[in-house]
């Protein structure tokens, strides 16, 4: 059961590199307007990839660190399955809806349009929706308290010191318009009305 939940890991973040390619390719033909503190950005970067990729991978393809393992049920593979689909779903959906708006790092681009439509007429942060679900997704299917979790951890991190300089540049950039749409969307959960 433990080999079926790693290559399931294994396959979500395959499939995330691979939805994510094209819209990486085309962001670096777009020139940015505005570029938020890139080298606090490539921290947060840094310390997301390696709760999502790096300890994970290491344990995937090392069983390492062992003394941090846990029994694994069934119901738990499942529910990690589920959750990473989900969130590859939301994540695809996502880019699909941002376009030639998307950048790794925090930026706004030539010609940015702010996208409220599609996936985000409910929620401001569909992207980071997705990213938590990952993050849940490797707690459920990697039973080690630090590869499991480390998801969580690296790209809370992330989300923390990002969210709030994220929610500024875009108020700075498009004015009462975001302020407007912050008001009737959620940030990461769609609003309860």
């Amino acid at each position: 059961m433990i080999v079926a939940a790693k290559i399931i890991w294994c396959v979500g973040v395959i499939a995330w590199f691979v939805i994510r390619y094209p819209h990486a390719r085309r962001s670096k033909r777009t020139p940015a307007r505005r570029v938020e503190n890139r080298g606090l950005e490539l921290v947060l970067l840094s310390i997301s990839a390696t709760g999502l990729g790096v300890i994970p991978a290491v344990y995937a393809g090392t069983g390492m660190p062992a003394f941090a393992d846990y029994p694994l049920q069934a119901w738990q593979v499942v529910v990690g399955g589920l959750t990473f689909l989900a969130s590859l779903v939301l994540f695809r959906r996502t880019h699909a809806a941002l376009g030639r708006n998307w950048s790794v790092t925090l930026e706004v681009r030539e010609k940015h349009a702010l996208v409220t439509d599609g996936i985000y007429r409910y929620v401001r942060h569909p992207m980071y929706t997705a990213f938590w679900l990952w993050a849940i997704a490797q707690a459920f299917l990697l039973p080690n308290w630090i590869a499991g979790f480390s998801g969580i951890v690296g790209f809370g991190t992330l989300y923390l010191f990002r969210v709030p300089r994220e929610e500024q540049m875009m108020l700075d950039a498009f004015g009462s318009e975001y302020a407007e749409y912050a008001k009737r969307t959620g940030r990461v959960f769609p609003k309860l009305r």
